[in-house]
């Protein structure tokens, strides 16, 4: 029995658009969840923003376990470098060089004739194996390219050191009849794809995607892409099926775990196509207490400001060595009043005393207008330089419109990471606490508010943090 790799482009082929985003965390779950089901390969987007992208490739290199992580690299050696120090300490790391070989992508991507783009895969494929062991070479639009171009790029990728080659069907003109003569073809014009991995990237438009695959399958491929939610390919569900009833038949088996397969797709659509306005806070859906994965935190008088500041780090911050002692001191404060310092501790604690920065942004007034039959709106005063500015938004509620109307005034659209509210005392005139974080460049600002006005506290922490930004971006 032959075992068939299922690698997931689920994160590396979304694209963001009018009512669709995926939040850091979001990302993170998505390939926490196809790990567990153990996928073989998970593939990440090239990185387009240096700061943030890289950061969710690290995150996620340090996360999966079982998996193969895949970072895409782009069409300079620069992208290789940037590519490789975001996943090189994943348990499996793995670099991919994506390239058209059609005439028609050639040009239009590349802007390069046959012989600079063979020239240039031969170059991208060679500094990707100086780092990795496992470098993979796609032919984009293979299908539709001449026979010839197509076998000189895969040559060249193997003499590189490319160990798996992926024959993708990008506009989906193949048919299920044509696999076999296909690869055959190839196969005796490039012997040496005998010696490494060979996938394909089946486009469904013509939705004979999985028809495709199983000739695929017959023809020797030990590699099928999918995606988990409907993105014009193979359904990571659908081909786990197929092989789960038909491997047999197929001689091929996959790791990939069927019985959670259904529940575990179910939860990754769900996130994948939820509509969101792309202009609210809460777009990349900010986590409460309750919801959020937080790290197991204990900390005591026992504990050194090393492990302080290795907590701090597993919540996400990386504060400055004056901050992590403030920090460290705050915590031996509290964990001699209640014995132990948990992540909620932690959390507060941060956002309380690390990184106090002079205020660039003062609130002067606001006003907010919420009802069960009205839109709420918010309408916010902050001054800055002793000059006042104000924003009017509308929101789904009093403080997705109270964030809008900030973001307004500061011309700036940040990613809430996370957002609590709590009572800190009883009664009528009770405070209400509010906590958030707020993602910039790849970096979390927390900020805290207390008002007995728990719409006040809202935005006392959200000005708390933006001040925070902006003294950093300077």
């Amino acid at each position: 029995m032959r075992t068939v790799s299922i690698a997931d482009i689920t994160l590396r082929e979304f694209v963001p658009g009018k009512g669709s985003s995926l939040s850091f965390k979001e990302k993170l779950e998505i390939a926490k969840t196809l790990d567990s089901l153990r996928v073989n390969v998970i593939e990440l987007p090239q990185i387009k923003d240096a700061k943030a992208d890289t950061l969710i490739n690290k995150t996620i290199a340090s996360d999966v376990e079982y998996s193969y992580v895949s970072a895409t690299v782009g069409f300079t050696a620069e992208s290789v470098d940037e590519a490789w120090a975001s996943i090189k300490n994943a348990r499996k790391p793995a670099l991919h060089v994506m390239v058209p070989v059609s005439s028609a992508q050639m040009e239009y991507i590349c802007g390069k004739k046959i012989d600079a783009v063979v020239e240039m895969i031969g170059e991208l494929v060679s500094k990707c194996s100086s780092y990795s062991d496992f470098v993979e070479f796609s032919a984009v639009d293979a299908t539709r390219a001449e026979f010839d171009h197509l076998v000189g790029a895969v040559k060249t990728a193997i003499e590189a050191g490319a160990k798996k080659i992926t024959l993708c069907d990008t506009s989906g003109i193949i048919m299920p009849s044509e696999i076999a003569s296909f690869l055959d073809e190839l196969y005796i014009a490039v012997p040496e794809l005998k010696d490494v991995y060979v996938a394909m990237q089946l486009s469904d438009s013509l939705n004979l995607a999985l028809a495709c695959l199983t000739a695929a399958i017959q023809c020797g491929v030990t590699e099928i892409k999918s995606t988990v939610a409907d993105m014009g390919y193979p359904k990571l569900e659908d081909v786990v099926k197929l092989i789960a009833t038909k491997g047999g038949s197929l001689g091929v088996e996959s790791y990939v775990k069927t019985a959670d397969i259904n529940r575990s797709a179910k939860q990754l659509q769900w996130i994948l196509q939820t509509n969101r306005s792309e202009g609210s806070p809460f777009d990349n859906g900010a986590g409460s207490a309750a919801s959020v994965d937080t790290p197991e935190i204990r900390l005591d008088l026992n504990d050194d400001i090393s492990e302080v500041i290795s907590a701090v780090k597993s919540l996400g911050y990386e504060l400055s060595e004056d901050d992590n002692f403030k920090v460290y001191e705050a915590v031996r404060v509290v964990a001699a009043k209640k014995q132990y310092v948990v992540a909620r501790d932690l959390e507060a604690i941060i956002a309380s005393t690390a990184l106090q920065v002079p205020s660039a942004y003062h609130i002067d007034t606001y006003m907010i207008n919420s009802g069960n039959n009205i839109t709420a709106t918010a309408c916010i005063t902050l001054i800055k330089d002793g000059i006042k500015r104000q924003g009017l938004s509308a929101g789904d509620g009093p403080v997705d419109a109270a964030f809008l109307a900030i973001e307004q005034i500061v011309g700036h659209h940040y990613e809430l990471d996370e957002f609590q509210i709590q009572a800190v005392t009883e009664g009528r005139e009770a405070l209400g606490s509010a906590m958030l974080k707020i993602r910039a460049n790849g970096k979390l600002y927390s900020g805290s508010g207390t008002s007995t006005d728990i719409i006040g506290a809202c935005i006392i922490a959200y000005v708390n943090a933006l001040n925070k930004i902006v003294y950093e971006e300077g």
